[in-house]
Parts: C-alpha cells; sequence; structure tokens
C-alpha cells in the first residue's frame, strides 16, 4: 500500500522524511535499545550486512515512522543524531531508557506549545527529544515568541542542560 502526498507517492512504513542514523559501536544492539524503549519493530526484511559483517542499512517502526539505522565505519567520523519523538509518559520512557543505559539530560518539564519535554543521550551518544502532552494545562500558556529579551535573564534548566550536553558530546563506544 501507498500514500500520495503532494503528488508524490511514498511507500507503505515511511513518510515524507525518514531520519537515519549512524552508529558508532553497534547498530545492532541500537535496535535492540530503540525496540526496548519506544516498542520499535526492525523490519527484518530490509536488514542488510555489508561485507565485513557490519551493518549497512536496517529500518525499525515506531509508531507510523521509520527509522533508517547502519554501522558506521572506523574511518567515518561520529555522527550523533538528535531524533525527536512524541509520546504518551516521558518519564516512562526515561525510564526504561535509563534501564537500557542512557543517561538523563533534561529532566520531564514544562515546554512551548502546551507539551513537556525530556531529553536523554542512549549509549552511542544521540540525544533523544521526547515530547508529551501537558494534560495539566486547560490550554497552551507557554509559547514561542520572536522576543529575545529572555537573554538578559538566567537561562532555564531546560536550555542550559542541552548547552551542556552538547559541549560534552562525543561517542562512548569508541
Amino acid at each position: 500500500m501507498t500514500k500520495q502526498i503532494e503528488n508524490q507517492i511514498i511507500p507503505s512504513g515511511y513518510n515524507k522524511v525518514n531520519f537515519f542514523m549512524i552508529i558508532k559501536g553497534g547498530a545492532f544492539k541500537f535496535i535492540e535499545f530503540v525496540e526496548e524503549v519506544f516498542g520499535g519493530i526492525e523490519n527484518e526484511q530490509a536488514r542488510t550486512l555489508d561485507r565485513d559483517g557490519s551493518l549497512i542499512h536496517a529500518e525499525i517502526r515506531v509508531g507510523d515512522s521509520t527509522i533508517l539505522v547502519a554501522d558506521s565505519k572506523q574511518d567515518w567520523p561520529f555522527t550523533p543524531a538528535f531524533p525527536q519523538v512524541y509520546v504518551e509518559n516521558a518519564q516512562s520512557v526515561i525510564d526504561g531508557a535509563i534501564q537500557e543505559g542512557a543517561q538523563v539530560i533534561t529532566t520531564v518539564r514544562d515546554f512551548y506549545y502546551g507539551m513537556k519535554i525530556a531529553r536523554f543521550k542512549d549509549p552511542w551518544g544521540n540525544i533523544w527529544w521526547l515530547f508529551e502532552k501537558n494534560s495539566t494545562l486547560e490550554k497552551p500558556t507557554l509559547q514561542v515568541s520572536a522576543d529575545t529579551s529572555w537573554h538578559d535573564k538566567k537561562p532555564s534548566e531546560t536550555y542550559t542542560t542541552l548547552m551542556e550536553a552538547m559541549r560534552n558530546l562525543k561517542p562512548d563506544n569508541c
């Protein structure tokens, strides 16, 4: 089955934008991580090994999205990804990620557009951004603005935790 978006035919199981994650230090384990933390399902028919036995292509379905995965070669640079995932319960996802070896970057907190945000770094150095609808708000009260007067104020923990994580970003398994 296919769907048509803006006169483009997109195969079933894919969206207009799908992202590829190059994993340094174990794409097979990464697939297991995504299956455990997000309930992902690997399309085993897509799994393709390279001549050296490394994974050159795999696909994992998470909800209505597909993550394409490959092992990084030794001479490839570290290329972390920053996927954004909408979840029902950010804290339970964070808890599951911790059990699978992730490190919390930003604890669950209120964010813009009536959402909550949380971030974690997986064992391969990717930073996952979790968004959860903030059901405690009757209507969204936080809004993004072009106003930069906030630059003069003390940075929020949401901001500072990301800045710290980015300064220290490096592959953990290399």
